[in-house]
């Protein structure tokens, strides 16, 4: 997850000179990996209900990890980065997709 971030900071200079378009297939990717891995970090925290109105989620470390990895390893390449703002378990990412999907539909 970090050298994916690391990778990601590297890359902003380039993608604010020359945009996202000069950016080869795999450093794309990277970046598409590194946004949803920023919203993935966005887990609804309990002493926030008050002011965001979700209820917080606490995630144990064995499905954090498995989220994390799950990113990395591209599994989720096809979700929109929208899904993965604001949610606790990667279940939960792939449930608010669908609910994305079907409200777009």
């Amino acid at each position: 997850v970090q050298s994916v971030l690391q990778k990601y900071k590297d890359l902003q200079d380039i993608i604010a000179i020359l945009g996202m378009d000069e950016l080869s297939e795999e450093d794309k990717l990277v970046v598409a990996r590194a946004r949803k891995i920023q919203r993935f970090l966005s887990q609804p925290f309990h002493v926030a209900e008050v002011f965001t109105g979700s209820p917080g989620v606490f995630v144990d470390l064995a499905d954090t990890i498995k989220g994390f990895r799950s990113i990395v390893d591209g599994e989720y390449d096809h979700l929109p980065e929208a899904a993965f703002y604001m949610v606790g378990t990667i279940e939960e990412v792939e449930a608010k997709a669908a609910k994305m999907a079907a409200e777009a539909a």
